[in-house]
């Protein structure tokens, strides 16, 4: 064998290698238009996989996420046991978290009724015979899926998250209706409740940015499948905004009120009405952050529940992404400060002592897990604030791995429900 003839087979062997690491390294597909990702630093981190060992890592942290949901789902949301209290299987239904029975079932009492609240307590009857569960893998997998599809080009992953997406959302039989009619019921006292909400809204923005990735020139993602969801999507935000549930949520002072407005921006901004996304962050200055955080940085709501510690990471992965969004459409939600100095920066800085193990958090938490905090210290850092820049290094990653540097959006590490 000549020289040549060598060294281009020395060449093809070092090209399938890398090809192998990372698939279609130099043929990445374009910038999504995502809602809460960074859709340009999403191509940026891609472009520098062959040369990162460091995010080469998290890729393999990725796939390894991806890979045990292919051979799961896809879930539907008519496959629950009941229906909704309205009679159409094609209702999303799920049921109070901290609501308990009172008395032992009978055949004249099935479900034990009087409930009473526990807060913080989780009745674990609400993880069987609702869609609650089932939504939350639709919403994990399709995020894990596409991200993954987008870093390595696999089309497993890309058809995977396509049929998910599909069965949940799209297809006659099995579609959801766009409402959250029923959504966190108690029995024998509502048939869903506008605190429900929150069952998508702490989570949805994932599907949106899944989808966005997906309509980069993912296999099995049509554009006939681009077209029906944006018209899901387009009627979910209509009920959002115009029910008498939609319109409590948008009203609570809490955490439920931060993630209303986050997935409201969101979808506005994915459906094309970027005025009422800019609209919605502008409006949370002083709508939201100025009575919901004080002047040093605590969440008084939020410190008032007993997972005080879950619910002030649960409040700021709503803000970041807020702000996130904010970012598409001109809105530095980052540097407000209100009339008594409160911002999204101090309210990361004060839980800079427990997210890194330097203090204990002195407020109540049923079950505290330290790393609950690490996505919006890591958003923190990345918007400028020194000290959370700091504090990256001391922060404990959640399970299955510090993603964020390739997704860096923030999500709920610790996921509860209510």
């Amino acid at each position: 064998m000549s020289g040549r003839s060598r060294a281009t087979v020395l060449l093809a062997a070092v090209v399938t290698f890398a090809a192998v690491l990372v698939p279609s390294a130099h043929a990445a597909p374009k910038a999504p238009r995502t809602a809460v990702l960074d859709g340009a630093r999403l191509q940026q981190t891609r472009s520098r996989l062959d040369r990162d060992p460091r995010l080469r890592r998290a890729v393999e942290e990725l796939t390894t996420r991806a890979d045990a949901w292919l051979d799961q789902g896809p879930w539907t949301v008519v496959d629950k046991p009941k229906p909704a209290p309205g009679g159409d299987v094609h209702d999303y239904l799920s049921q109070a978290p901290y609501w308990w029975p009172t008395t032992t079932p009978t055949a004249d009492n099935p479900w034990g009724c009087p409930y009473v609240q526990r807060d913080g307590r989780r009745n674990p009857e609400v993880d069987s015979g609702t869609d609650r569960q089932d939504v939350e893998k639709v919403f994990d997998s399709t995020y894990d899926l596409s991200l993954a599809w987008y870093y390595t080009g696999r089309r497993s992953y890309a058809e995977k998250a396509g049929q998910i997406l599909r069965t949940w959302f799209l297809a006659p039989a099995t579609r959801m209706n766009p409402n959250l009619n029923h959504a966190q019921f108690i029995p024998c006292k509502y048939d869903g409740r506008a605190i429900g909400i929150i069952d998508f809204s702490q989570s949805y923005t994932s599907v949106l940015d899944a989808q966005a990735i997906l309509a980069t020139g993912a296999p099995g993602w049509s554009a006939q499948d681009r077209t029906a969801m944006g018209r899901w999507n387009t009627d979910f935000l209509g009920w959002l905004k115009n029910s008498d549930f939609g319109r409590q949520e948008g009203a609570a002072a809490n955490n439920h009120g931060t993630f209303y407005d986050m997935q409201l921006a969101a979808l506005a901004y994915a459906t094309g009405d970027t005025d009422l996304a800019r609209r919605t962050v502008l409006d949370a200055r002083a709508r939201r952050i100025d009575p919901q955080i004080a002047a040093d940085g605590s969440q008084p709501q939020e410190l008032a529940r007993t997972r005080s510690w879950h619910y002030s990471t649960f409040d700021l992965v709503a803000y970041t992404r807020l702000a996130a969004i904010g970012r598409h459409v001109g809105v530095n939600l980052w540097a407000y400060r209100g009339p008594d100095g409160q911002s999204l920066l101090k309210a990361v800085d004060y839980l800079l002592p427990a997210a890194t193990g330097a203090a204990a958090w002195p407020h109540p938490e049923l079950e505290f897990h330290r790393y609950a905090a690490s996505d919006v210290v890591h958003a923190a850092a990345d918007a400028g604030d020194t000290a959370a820049k700091a504090a990256v290094p001391d922060l404990q990653a959640p399970p299955g791995g510090d993603l964020w540097a390739l997704r860096p959006a923030a999500e709920q590490l610790d996921s509860i429900a209510g």
